[in-house]
C-alpha cells in the first residue's frame, strides 16, 4: 500500500513501513498529499498505541477501527526523510477505544486552583461491574524525532474526586502541555468510545501551509491542476 513515498505492508502480523521511491511521476494534489500524510501519521500513531492494551470493537479489525477514527485528525507534515515514517504527534482527538458503552465527557480544568481532568458520565449510567482504564499520552522528542508514548492503567473509583455532578482526577500533571489523557469505561467485552484530551500544541507548527510545502518538496512538489476552459 504506497502512500506519498511511504509503502506499508504486513509481515508476520506486524505493520511494516518503508520510504519508497519511484521514477514515475504521479498525481500529488494538495488533497491527495494531505490524505497520504494522514495515513502515514495514522500508522505511526497505531504503532505506538499498540504497545498498550486497547479495545476497538466496531470494525473488522482493531487497526481499521482505529484508522477510521484517526482519519478525522488534522494532517501533519514532516520534511525530514529520516523521520517521515515514524514521527507521531500528540494532539486532541487521538482515539484510544471504540465500543457501545456511553462515552464519558472529558475536559481539562481546575479543582480548587489545581489542574484536573473532569469527567461527566451519561445520565443514568450504572457503575456496577464497570472498570475504568486510564490512558496517558506523552509527547517526546528522541533523536530529533517526535513520538507519542502511551501508557494505560486501571483507575480505582476511590481515586476520583466528586465535583458537583462530575468526577475529577486532580494533580499538577494535568497542567503539563506535553501530556494527554483519556478515561475509558469497560464492562465485560464492551467499552466506551474515547479520545485523548490535551493542552499540547506542539503539533500545530507541523500543520501549516509552510510545513506542507516543505514536506511536498520531497516528492517533487504538489501537482497543479489547470483550470478547464468552458465554452
Amino acid at each position: 500500500m504506497p502512500s506519498a513515498g511511504v509503502t506499508v505492508y504486513q509481515r508476520q502480523g506486524q505493520l511494516v513501513t518503508r520510504v519508497s521511491h519511484s521514477e514515475q511521476k504521479r498525481s500529488n494534489t494538495r488533497l491527495q498529499f494531505e490524505q497520504r500524510q494522514k495515513m502515514r501519521h495514522t500508522i505511526a500513531l497505531w504503532r505506538m498505541l499498540s504497545f498498550v492494551e486497547t479495545m476497538f470493537t466496531q470494525r473488522q479489525t482493531a487497526y481499521y477501527n482505529f484508522a477510521s477514527l484517526a482519519n478525522r485528525l488534522p494532517a501533519v507534515f514532516v520534511s525530514n526523510v529520516g523521520i517521515i515514517s515514524s514521527a507521531s504527534f500528540l494532539m486532541p482527538g487521538i482515539p484510544v477505544s471504540d465500543g457501545t458503552l456511553p462515552s464519558i465527557q472529558q475536559e481539562l480544568g481546575e479543582v480548587g486552583g489545581t489542574p484536573a481532568l473532569l469527567f461527566s458520565f451519561a445520565k443514568g449510567e450504572k457503575f456496577s461491574r464497570m472498570k475504568l482504564w486510564f490512558y496517558t499520552a506523552v509527547q517526546t522528542i528522541e533523536h530529533r524525532t517526535p513520538y507519542v508514548r502511551f501508557s494505560k492503567r486501571e483507575v480505582e473509583w476511590s481515586e476520583l474526586t466528586k465535583v458537583g455532578d462530575r468526577y475529577a482526577l486532580v494533580g499538577e500533571e494535568f497542567g503539563d502541555p506535553m501530556k494527554g489523557w483519556a478515561l475509558v469505561s469497560v464492562k465485560d467485552n464492551h467499552c466506551s468510545q474515547q479520545s485523548i484530551v490535551t493542552r499540547c500544541i506542539y503539533y500545530q507548527s507541523f500543520t501549516t501551509d509552510e510545513a506542507l510545502e516543505a514536506a511536498a518538496k520531497l516528492y517533487g512538489g504538489l501537482t497543479v491542476t489547470p483550470f478547464l476552459n468552458e465554452g
